[in-house]
């Protein structure tokens, strides 16, 4: 069963994709000190427009099988626990905690 916080996840991941010129573009101008005020102002305006799953804040990596938001290992997109229990499958990892041989 997948977790809310997994969709919340993928739902952010999607809504910064999709949004991340123009959100860029405004920020730019928003920032932009040459410009006059108000035309940074207006900036500053579009920008609280977007909504709330447009900011690449809200993007948390999560654990694709349990939803866990901690350990996080990016290359393989499980949590440590997850890792420790399917590590037979992953082959990559040779870490002394977990390797079946003793030696």
């Amino acid at each position: 069963m997948t977790k809310i916080g997994v969709l919340r996840d993928i739902k952010a991941r999607k809504g910064v994709a999709a949004n991340e010129i123009a959100r860029r573009a405004y920020l730019y101008v928003a920032r932009n000190q040459t410009l006059p005020p108000q035309v940074r102002y207006q900036a500053q305006l579009q920008l609280n427009t977007f909504g709330k799953y447009t900011r690449p804040t809200t993007v948390k990596n999560r654990c694709t099988e349990s939803g866990r938001g901690r350990g996080i290992m990016s290359e393989f997109g499980l949590c440590r626990v997850r890792i420790s229990v399917s590590h037979c499958f992953l082959p990559l990892i040779l870490t002394s905690g977990f390797s079946s041989s003793s030696g």
